[in-house]
């Protein structure tokens, strides 16, 4: 259904696609940020260089508006010639970029139809004086940009409608055309690609993720079903464009049913995939796959990025894509060609699953998530501790994998390249997960207990893309990482935001945090989107929605902070909630005997934490001695969170003691593994 508003008058470009190529979505953005990515790369930097390592300290709030309605955003805000454009709830806002005053606000109408056009939560699209939105119920619409009135509605998926079928991505424009993906909820049906015309909504190419009979890569699906109808390959989130080679480039997600590889036997094309397609007709020019018959929900988890680089002494274009599991592929963008090579390694098998006997592996990276060493949990019988995360959800095992499956890793926050350096930022979250399907009842609904596991971390990093290295990194708890995503400047800086409310600047270089500022009172919890970078004026402003509130920054800006910066990301991570117990010792790396909500296994139930304490909370009086104990496998050294007393360090099976003269409650941590907390609690 496409219903066209009104019309817009446009002047056409010689060259078509291939020919005149737009500076703002071609070059690294300066004064405007016209893309939620910045460019058409996707690579999230600013050339503007105003606010660097020596001039950040004096970096504080210019503006701060709070989005009408109540509505809360995760979108990159999108900058153009003074004003800022971004989803936000139900709502589309255009905000001031110099004061953040409003100027107009989109919402749906009342009746129902109207009701479900929400826009996606990724943001919005510019171009040709207009904006570009996703909805939820698989609509793309275009709004004037200086009233935000209504020009245009298309519907881009099955029509009927299917439940569960939307616009997750933020619309790309580049030159007269508007990109969407289509995803569907993991609720089967079929994801897609589409392009439209920018000003009338005529649809000029769609690209379905899961081929037709006939077409390549159909073979990778049954031939005596047709599961392939409802395949799945959600395309989640925004592409990328290289209007000089005339190709677009996007990530597609799982197959579906996500967990169910018994009745859609093959490597699935093009689920999990990095696909390249014609700019002008959509046709495939390369694809590679990253995950084959994927069982994990283990795809591509962070838009894909473009930039330029050097390889055996020549210019290459390159594309990089972050498989979920932290492992950066590094492509030749022009052929699909692997810049670092990559090996096929043979992974754990289920043959009711109908797995892929290898998965491939860009040799020599290295994930920004840890590895398996990093949990060296013993897990209880009959469960099993696998280090690979290919390890399959099993229907007749009781397996427990690491870094975790199904579980997501690294999802949805965008990467940034800075041309400075030469490194990829990157965020994530690493867990030990569960390898057993969620429809296994004796699983999930067992007087309603499951296995308890060591709790996420997560993970900040920069990776050189020459060496494919991790060359920092930093832990942070998973539950401040939030959907930030960083952002780097020509002035050396990554910005951030964190779920903590702390809107945080790096070094780009070392990762040493170079400056922060709170943006709500200690304890609140927020969902912050990615940054973006502006100009107006001649003065340089870094924006950021902090949940229901949008901020801006710049050097010398007088709106205060709300409250004293967190040093420390772990200050206020409280352990558990159990109520104090009274004991003489506390172990860590132990197998924990009925804690709260555990798998019972016979009459007893059972949890191991490699990284947790027991008990969490310890009772004691004045004067006494507390024993540590390391049941664990790892060194741990016990420090007070104020860095009043401390432990040697404890090797395995070694102890220490500590006496507590003065009544209170008190944190406490491993120094090694500071997200590992306890708390005493000292009686008079």
């Amino acid at each position: 259904m496409k219903l066209v508003i009104a019309a817009v008058l446009v002047v056409a470009l010689p060259g078509g696609l291939h020919g005149q190529v737009l500076d703002d979505g071609r070059g690294y953005p300066a004064e405007d940020w016209p893309l939620v990515s910045g460019n058409w790369s996707n690579s999230r930097y600013s050339t503007l260089a105003d606010i660097t390592l020596s001039t950040v300290d004096r970096l504080g709030g210019a503006w701060v508006t709070r989005l009408e309605g109540g509505a809360s955003s995760r979108a990159t805000p999108v900058v153009k010639d003074g004003v800022l454009y971004l989803t936000g709830g139900a709502n589309v806002f255009a905000v001031d970029a110099g004061t953040g005053e409003g100027i107009w606000r989109w919402q749906p109408g009342a009746s129902e139809d109207d009701a479900r056009m929400v826009p996606s939560w990724q943001g919005v699209g510019l171009g040709d004086d207009l904006v570009f939105v996703g909805l939820r119920n698989a609509q793309v619409m275009a709004l004037r940009q200086d009233t935000g009135e209504l020009v245009w509605v298309d519907s881009v998926g099955s029509v009927p409608y299917q439940t569960g079928e939307a616009v997750t991505t933020a619309p790309m424009y580049a030159e007269g055309t508007v990109f969407v993906g289509l995803a569907n909820g993991d609720t089967g049906g079929q994801g897609r690609i589409v392009a439209l015309d920018a000003t009338t909504g005529e649809q000029r190419w769609t690209f379905f993720v899961v081929p037709r009979p006939g077409e390549f890569g159909h073979e990778t699906w049954p031939q005596d079903s047709n599961t392939w109808e409802l395949g799945g390959g959600g395309v989640w989130l925004v592409g990328t464009v290289d209007p000089d080679l005339g190709m677009v480039y996007f990530s597609t997600g799982n197959p579906v049913p996500m967990f169910g590889g018994e009745i859609r036997a093959g490597d699935n094309l093009f689920t999990a995939s990095v696909l390249a397609l014609d700019i002008e007709t959509g046709e495939r020019r390369w694809h590679y796959q990253v995950v084959r018959h994927d069982v994990w929900d283990a795809d591509i988890a962070t838009p894909l990025l473009l930039y330029e680089t050097v390889g055996d002494g020549e210019p290459r274009k390159a594309l990089a894509a972050m498989r979920a599991d932290g492992h950066l592929f590094l492509f030749d963008r022009v052929t699909g060609e692997p810049l670092t090579p990559i090996e096929e390694r043979p992974v754990p098998q289920d043959a009711y699953q109908r797995t892929a006997a290898t998965q491939p592996f860009p040799v020599g990276a290295e994930s920004i998530l840890p590895d398996c060493s990093y949990w060296r949990d013993r897990v209880p019988p009959p469960f099993e501790l696998n280090c690979s995360g290919f390890t399959p959800p099993s229907l007749n095992q009781h397996t427990v994998v690491a870094p975790g499956a199904p579980i997501p890793r690294v999802r949805v926050t965008p990467m940034s390249f800075s041309p400075q350096t030469g490194y990829i930022y990157a965020q994530g979250r690493a867990t030990v997960g569960r390898a057993r399907r969620f429809e296994d009842p004796w699983h999930w609904h067992l007087n309603d207990n499951e296995l308890v596991l060591p709790e996420a971390v997560g993970i900040l990093a920069a990776v050189d893309t020459q060496t494919s290295q991790v060359v920092w990194k930093h832990e942070v708890p998973a539950a401040l990482l939030g959907t930030s995503g960083p952002l780097t400047t020509a002035g050396g800086l990554m910005f951030r935001g964190s779920a903590g409310g702390q809107v945080e600047a790096y070094n780009a270089r070392t990762g040493a945090r170079a400056w922060t500022f709170r943006t709500n009172e200690a304890g609140a919890r927020v969902r912050p989107g990615p940054a973006a970078a502006y100009e107006l004026d001649g003065r340089q402003f870094i924006t950021i929605p902090m949940g229901a509130e949008l901020w801006a920054f710049a050097l010398d800006g007088d709106v205060p902070t709300r409250g004293e910066p967190v040093l420390d990301p772990w200050e206020d991570y409280e352990p558990p909630r159990p109520a104090p117990r009274a004991t003489s010792e506390v172990e860590t790396g132990t197998i924990i005997e009925s804690p709260t909500r555990n798998l019972a296994l016979g009459s007893r139930s059972y949890g191991f934490d490699e990284h947790g304490f027991n008990p969490v909370r310890a009772l004691v009086s004045a004067g006494a001695r507390l024993r540590f104990v390391n049941n664990g496998d790892l060194a741990h050294t016990i420090a007070a969170r104020d860095g009043t007393w401390s432990t040697r360090t404890l090797e395995p099976d070694m102890s220490a003691s500590v006496t507590f003269d003065e009544p209170g409650t008190f944190l406490y941590h491993c120094t090694d593994h500071p997200w590992a907390i306890g708390e005493i609690t000292v009686e008079p």
